[in-house]
Parts: C-alpha cells; sequence; structure tokens
C-alpha cells in the first residue's frame, strides 16, 4: 500500500522564539553583549562618564550676563520686550479697576447670572456663594487681583493656545513641528522658566502672567487641534462642493464642529492657569498666591488656608460653569433678550451696591479662621507626630519609609551601572512599543547624563517611583470603591476636587508639621497631589465597562471579585494605564515643590537655580525632569500598532 507523504513544510522557530516578547529579549540581549564590553572598556565606571558630559553652564552663564548687561539698552528689549509688559501691566490694571468699581455686590450679581444662563439656577447660587466666602474670609481684594491677573493671562493663553492649535489643525508639518514643543512647555517645571522670564521682563505682573502663558497655553493648541483635525469629513466635503474657500470653510465648518473640543480647552486653559498662581507669586503676581507664599514663609497654616481655599472656590466655579457650557452647546440656546435682561439685571445690582457704599466687603463681615486652623494643626503635630501607642506616630511612618523604601530605591538605581540603566529602560519601554520608543526612551535617558545631572537624576527617580507607587496602591483601591458605589462616588467628588485645585503649598505645611522636613513629606505632598486625577480616570475607566459583557460574566455565576479581576480591570485596561501615566506627569510636577521640603535632587537644583540667579543650574535641572518624564512615557505608555497580516 502506497503511504502519501505530505509535503515538507517550513521548520517552526524553537518555542521560545514564537514570543513577541523573548524576541525583542534575545535581540536587546545580542546587541548588549557586542555593545556592554566595547562601552566599558572606553569609559567603565559605574557612574555616567565625565567624558560624555557636556557642560552648558559657561554659554547659558554668557546668555544671562548679556540679558543683564542689555535689558536696558538694547533695541528687542526697548522695542518689542518692553511694549509686551507695558500692554500686560495696562490690561490687567484696567481689569482689576473694572472690578473694584463694580464692587462686590456687582461682581457677586454678574458671576451669578452668568452660571444662571449657561448651567442653571444650582450652579449660580454656588457661584454667589463662592464669591460671597472669598469676602468672608477677608480675601476679596486678593481675590479681584488674582481674577484680574487671570483674566489677562487665559484670554493671552487662549488667543496663543488657538493660534498654534489652527496652525497644527490644518498642517501636518506644523502638527509634527509643534508637538515636541507643547510637550516641553506642559513637562518643564515652571520654577526652571521663571528665572528667564524674569531675567526679561523682571520681577513683577508681566513676567507672572507670561510665565502663566507658557504653562497654561499648550491644552488650548492641543484641544484647538484635535477638535480641528476630528471635524466630520462628510460635512467638510458637502461644504466644500458649494465652491466655498479654505476660509470660509474654516469658519462656517470647522470651527462649528469644534466648539466641545475648544471649549474644554478653555476649560483646561483656566485650570491650569489658576495652578500657576501660587508659584507666579515668587515674581510678584500678588494676589492670593502671595497670601500662601507669604504663610508659607511664616509657617502660618491658617492664613494659608484662608488664601488657598478662594483659590480652590474659582477653580470649581470656572470649572462647572465652561463644563456645564460645554454640555449645553447642543441644546437650544438662550436667545438673545435673556442675556439682556441677565446683563441689565446685573448692572442695576451693581449699582445699587454703588449708591449704597457697597464697593468694598465691609470688615465687619470678615470670619477669622487662621486661628482655629493652627490650633488644630498644633494639636495634630503634637498628638500625631509621636508618642501614638502600636502604630507610631507620623514621624515614624516618615522615618521608616525614608530608610526601609527611599533609601534602598536610591542607593540601588545610582550602584547600577550607566549602562544597565539605559538597557533596562531600553528593555521596558521596547516590551511595551516598538524600536523607535526605546530608542527615543534611551535618548532621553542618555541626555540627563549628558548635561551631568546623573546621580541627582537618579535620586529623583527613586522617589517619584516610590511617589507613583503608593499613588496607584491608594488610587485603584478609591477608584474601584468609586465606580462601585454611586453614592461614595458623589461624596468623593467634591474632596477631589478640594485636592485638585489647592495649591500645593497650602498643604504643604501641614503634610511638613506631620512628617518633618526630607524625602518623605515630598513623595506626601506629590501623592495628594496625584492621586485625585487618578481615582478619577480609574473610576471612569471601570464605568464605562460595557454592560453586557458584566452581564454576561453574572449568568455564568461569577462572583464580584471575579467580575472585577477577569471582566472589569481587562477591559478598562487602556483606562488604567492612562492613570498611571496621569499619575507620573503629577508627581513629576511637584519634584520641584519637594525641593522646598527637603527632597533635594533635581526639585532643589531647580528652585537654587531660582534663588541665586543661576540660569545654568535651574534649566539643567529642568531639562533633565523634562527628560525623565519622556522616559517614564514611553516605558509606561504602549504604542498602539497597525495590525498587518502576517506580524
Amino acid at each position: 500500500m502506497a503511504t502519501i507523504t505530505a509535503p515538507a513544510q517550513k521548520a517552526a522557530p524553537p518555542g521560545i522564539l514564537t514570543n513577541r516578547a523573548a524576541r525583542k529579549l534575545l535581540t536587546l540581549a545580542v546587541a548588549a553583549a557586542i555593545l556592554v564590553p566595547l562601552a566599558v572598556s572606553q569609559w567603565g565606571g559605574t557612574t555616567w562618564p565625565s567624558a560624555l558630559t557636556v557642560d552648558v553652564s559657561g554659554p547659558l552663564g554668557t546668555a544671562s550676563d548679556w540679558i543683564i548687561d542689555n535689558r536696558d539698552s538694547h533695541p528687542l528689549f526697548l522695542y518689542f520686550f518692553g511694549h509686551v509688559s507695558n500692554a500686560v501691566v495696562i490690561s490687567v490694571h484696567a481689569v482689576y479697576l473694572a472690578l473694584l468699581a463694580v464692587g462686590w455686590a456687582g461682581v457677586t450679581a454678574v458671576g451669578a447670572l452668568v452660571a444662571w444662563r449657561v448651567a442653571g439656577v444650582r450652579l449660580a447660587l454656588g457661584t454667589a456663594v463662592a464669591f460671597l466666602v472669598c469676602g468672608l474670609l477677608g480675601m476679596w481684594v486678593p481675590t479681584m487681583q488674582t481674577l484680574a491677573l487671570m483674566v489677562v493671562a487665559v484670554v493671552a493663553s487662549v488667543v496663543v493656545g488657538a493660534l498654534l492649535g489652527l496652525a497644527a489643525g490644518l498642517s501636518d508639518r506644523m502638527d509634527r513641528v509643534l508637538r515636541p514643543v507643547l510637550d516641553t512647555m506642559q513637562v518643564l517645571p515652571a520654577f526652571a522658566y521663571l528665572l528667564p522670564v524674569v531675567l526679561v521682563f523682571g520681577i513683577g505682573v508681566p513676567a507672572a502672567v507670561l510665565a502663566t502663558v507658557v504653562y497654561a497655553a499648550p491644552p488650548m493648541a492641543r484641544l484647538t487641534a484635535l477638535g480641528l483635525r476630528g471635524a466630520d469629513k462628510e460635512v467638510l466635503e458637502a461644504v466644500e462642493s458649494l465652491g466655498t474657500t479654505a476660509r470660509q470653510r474654516l469658519l462656517t465648518a470647522r470651527v462649528p464642529l469644534a466648539r466641545k473640543d475648544l471649549l474644554l480647552g478653555l476649560n483646561q486653559t483656566i485650570m491650569m492657569a489658576l495652578s500657576m498662581a501660587v508659584i507666579a507669586s515668587v515674581i510678584g503676581a500678588g494676589g492670593l498666591g502671595d497670601r500662601v507664599y507669604q504663610a508659607l514663609a511664616s509657617v502660618d497654616v491658617g492664613a494659608a488656608l484662608a488664601a488657598g481655599i478662594p483659590i480652590v472656590l474659582l477653580a470649581v466655579v470656572l470649572d462647572r460653569v465652561t463644563g456645564a457650557a460645554g454640555e449645553r452647546l447642543g441644546d437650544a440656546q438662550a436667545s438673545p433678550a435673556t442675556w439682556a435682561y441677565a446683563l441689565v439685571a446685573a448692572v442695576a445690582v451693581a449699582l445699587a451696591g454703588r449708591f449704597a457704599g457697597l464697593l468694598e466687603w465691609p470688615e465687619a463681615w470678615e470670619a477669622e479662621i487662621a486661628g482655629p486652623v493652627n490650633r488644630a494643626v498644633d494639636w495634630m503635630t503634637a498628638h500625631l507626630y509621636s508618642g501614638v501607642p502600636v502604630i507610631g506616630g507620623t514621624a515614624d511612618w516618615a522615618g521608616h519609609f525614608t530608610t526601609w523604601v527611599l533609601d534602598p530605591l536610591r542607593d540601588g538605581l545610582q550602584w547600577l551601572p550607566w549602562w544597565s540603566v539605559l538597557l533596562v529602560v531600553a528593555a521596558l519601554a521596547w516590551l511595551i512599543g516598538t524600536w523607535r520608543t526605546a530608542l527615543t526612551a534611551v535618548l532621553a535617558m542618555a541626555a540627563i547624563g549628558v548635561l551631568g545631572v546623573w546621580n541627582p537624576s537618579l535620586d529623583t527617580l527613586s522617589q517619584v517611583l516610590a511617589a507613583v507607587a503608593v499613588t496607584l496602591v491608594i488610587g485603584f483601591a478609591v477608584g474601584v470603591a468609586a465606580a462601585r458605589s454611586d453614592r461614595f462616588e458623589r461624596w468623593l467628588r467634591p474632596v477631589l476636587d478640594v485636592f485638585q485645585t489647592m495649591p500645593q503649598f497650602v498643604y504643604l505645611i501641614p503634610v511638613v508639621a506631620l512628617f518633618g522636613v526630607g524625602r518623605a513629606p515630598a513623595v506626601a505632598a506629590a501623592v495628594v497631589y496625584a492621586l485625585p486625577a487618578v481615582v478619577r480616570i480609574t473610576t471612569q475607566g471601570l464605568r464605562q465597562v460595557d454592560p453586557a459583557a458584566l452581564e454576561s460574566a453574572r449568568s455564568l455565576g461569577a462572583t464580584s471579585g471575579q467580575q472585577l479581576r477577569q471582566v472589569q480591570l481587562p477591559l478598562a485596561r487602556p483606562a488604567l494605564l492612562l492613570a498611571v501615566n496621569q499619575g507620573v506627569v503629577l508627581v513629576l510636577a511637584v519634584v520641584i515643590i519637594g525641593g522646598l521640603v527637603g527632597g533635594g535632587a533635581l526639585g532643589y537644583q531647580v528652585v537654587f537655580g531660582l534663588a541665586q540667579g543661576d540660569l545654568a543650574a535651574g534649566l539643567v535641572a529642568g531639562a533633565a525632569i523634562v527628560c525623565l518624564g519622556l522616559m517614564l512615557d514611553r516605558v509606561t505608555q504602549p504604542t498602539e500598532r497597525r495590525t498587518t497580516k502576517g506580524a
């Protein structure tokens, strides 16, 4: 009987090579076996080789000296920067005088009526209460100073961001060019570019406004570009078929279709501008930020809280109003007559307050909270700092966390040879992305060594990793609980609002009072700042899981825990990865603040550079923080790949 033999098939690769991750690691191991001996024989050592370090202090020092020497005589300063500075001062002063002329009754009425027309009665009442609380706390004048500064800064940020977003939205080339610029503007710590701004404009309002614009314009630019690029192509084709010009298509189709993205950009710009209120006070912004900063200098928690609460209230009110406006864009809009009636009512209230002599908030209506708050903090410090039975005090917790977590993590990272750190970064980035992702991450880490801040950067990295780990553990646990309970989520929302909008300087004082000075309080401050975003994103991701998938799991008898582990968490993976990314970014944003309370490393160098007028120290440390952020972003965010046949 004849035997039928199957045609010879191509031999399959060994089992381990069928795994994509294994093939990547094997390729990386082969490359390391060739390159590492060459690097060790050439440079050796465990820390970054000095031969690969570039000293930029000389050129930056020369640039700083040139600016100082020519600031009062060079045409660039006299005829450009000088006019910009004057325009900013005049604008802020005009808005501030207008707010004072309207009086507290008029400002409250205008804010409440705008909120009523945009979002309804409940938010109108909340807006009125928010302004009244600012007065009750004795912060009406500083609140108006901050509001005037924010109005000018937000308008400038929106204009700059919209123009950049327009260019990026209409041109692929401009989008590629602007993307790294916007990334740098958003990740570079504010303290790092405060010094260049001060060198050019001096201490005062212009420097504060322009620093705020640099920080707050990128969200508007990104969302404008996103909205223009995401416009319905069928609508655009229909408009184009009518013979319209490019300008007409932009004004009649693209911009109206992108209204929600534009309003979201406005919302994010307002929030980021307000978050700069305290940092801008370091260079003469005045207002609420200056009150908070002065309270920090005198370790007065009560005074800091009294000035911090109005910042939170302004942020929450503006967030709710702009958010409600975005949700109502598709609904029937209020008629012009309704707006006219609201405007007449606001003018009537303002005039009545002016004639009644109610322009300035009466001192008799002010409530003093600094004393009770300081007594509460003193009690907490006395009873919780040390000597607590069984669990120990907060000082013991900080000491144990530093000894058992921060010190081993820092020492371990600094003990590793520099080339092994690059290999680990390359492996992690390549496993979840492409070779381009790995190359970007490695170049970002190598740039830190080239700048000459290798050891301080690893110290900062150890603090960031510890803070991110604590943030994710707490954030995921709270996010899961909020996703499973509507009541708990409603109760949690205002708490997260306060944590997210309260200036870091405000809660830095009680953190130092409870944990002392060092790296542990720096980590605690970073956790408090990054936690709300992680909780919100986790909650939203779990709530958006397909209900049909959960119902199917229930029908198969899955328990609540099994539904969470086997259905919700896998399906919410993109949201959880985004939560990790945002946790990293927000923790890095507090690195500078941590430098003020003993965090050391890069944060201290940035603060020292600003305090001493050392442009090189501040910018180099700030650039290293940007490189750390870029590396961690590539390591924590998987790259989307196109599915190709045979891939």
